[in-house]
């Protein structure tokens, strides 16, 4: 893992995006090596918020915001790796892309925000299904 990733996923980078793209939801998946660390599958990116979100939607052909508007409609398990998750319309589906931002804590919210940084994360299977799934820093194990 690299630090830009370990550093995200603690919370820490709240101003930028996280984003994996699977080796089969890109023309040329060549291209991503230099931009990002590559893993088993793809790429996973950790760009700043503004630009990331443009890479994002260049690399997919989808508004981030928009897909994850989309996604938090249907809940599933997202990997805290962010380079992978179970699709919650079928176990044996794989990830196309995943999409993640980190939140600071919010006592005023309450709920999960009040308990500490929260990474909101959006997923598309290979099925078309987009799902969510969001938790506190350091309540999952890698």
């Amino acid at each position: 893992m690299t630090e830009a990733r370990a550093e995200f996923l603690a919370g820490e980078r709240t101003e930028d995006v996280a984003f994996f793209l699977a080796d089969e939801a890109v023309d040329n998946p060549d291209k991503l090596d230099g931009f990002g660390e590559r893993v088993d599958g793809g790429h996973l990116l950790i760009v700043d918020g503004e630009a990331g979100r443009a890479a994002f939607q260049s690399a997919t052909g989808t508004d981030a915001m928009g897909f994850a508007k989309k996604a938090m409609g249907t809940e599933g398990e997202i990997d805290r790796s962010l380079t992978g998750g179970t699709c919650p319309d079928g176990a044996d589906h794989d990830v196309r892309f995943v999409f993640a931002f980190a939140e600071e804590q919010n006592e005023e919210v309450g709920g999960l925000y009040g308990e500490g940084d929260v990474i909101h994360a959006y997923a598309q299977c290979d099925c078309g299904t987009a799902y969510s799934h969001k938790w506190v820093v350091g309540e999952r194990d890698e």
